[in-house]
């Protein structure tokens, strides 16, 4: 069996660019991003929310700023992502195919899956109802379930503050890790940021890079991992 070389993932809600010290500075977020020397980045509202909802963050500025080039997740030419949720990646790492997953809830949520030649990575973005996230599990679940059978990694903010309840429905098919609390980000109490993966794949979580960690860009820290395939 030939074994591949490592993936150095990334999620980050990054709040459409709102700091922590209350500035919108998208190229702050751009150096955030280029620090983690990640091959893929799940962005969580990468995307205003009114209106067509445009991208927070300057589409021609992304690639020679960190290296990565936006997936085709968007439904529109202003916005970055779908509900939200973006996926940025090498440019050698092209999508075979794109599944975009309306979710059940109170508030429109939405689920993105993206079929890489050796990996399925899903970005998510959790209802802030676990009524509401339950409901969503079990659909992300079951959508997965109807694709082929590749490895699978699942990124991005769950919103649930239990450690120990709530993401049960996933963990039937998934193991999920919680790498450390990311919310709020100036002093973090609560790990809504999380990772899940399938048997496939051995997943190790990675430190973020200090400036990132201190810099506050967002409302969230990010979370890295390193992802090796079976």
């Amino acid at each position: 069996m030939t074994k591949h070389a490592p993936l150095r993932l990334a999620s980050y809600n990054i709040r459409a660019g709102l700091g922590m010290d209350l500035r919108r500075d998208p190229l702050r977020i751009l150096s955030h991003i280029a620090a983690f020397k990640a091959d893929i980045v799940a962005l969580q509202e990468a995307d205003f929310r009114m209106g067509s909802r445009p991208t927070a963050l300057p589409r021609d500025m992304i690639e020679s700023h960190t290296g990565l080039t936006p997936l085709p997740v968007a439904e529109n030419d202003v916005s970055l992502g779908w509900h939200g949720i973006a996926i940025l990646a090498r440019p050698h790492l092209k999508p075979e195919a794109v599944h975009r997953y309306p979710l059940p809830g109170l508030e429109p949520r939405g689920a993105v899956a993206v079929d890489l030649p050796q990996l399925r990575v899903v970005g998510v973005h959790l209802g802030l109802l676990r009524h509401s996230r339950r409901q969503q599990l079990d659909h992300i679940r079951e959508a997965l379930e109807e694709l082929d059978d590749r490895p699978t990694v699942i990124m991005g903010d769950f919103n649930e503050w239990s450690r120990k309840v709530g993401l049960g429905r996933l963990a039937r098919n998934f193991t999920i890790l919680t790498p450390g609390r990311t919310f709020p980000a100036s002093l973090p109490i609560g790990a809504l940021d999380r990772v899940a993966h399938c048997d496939r794949v051995q997943v190790k979580m990675l430190d973020v890079p200090p400036k990132v960690a201190g810099g506050h860009g967002s409302d969230h820290l990010p979370i890295m991992a390193e992802v090796q395939l079976n």
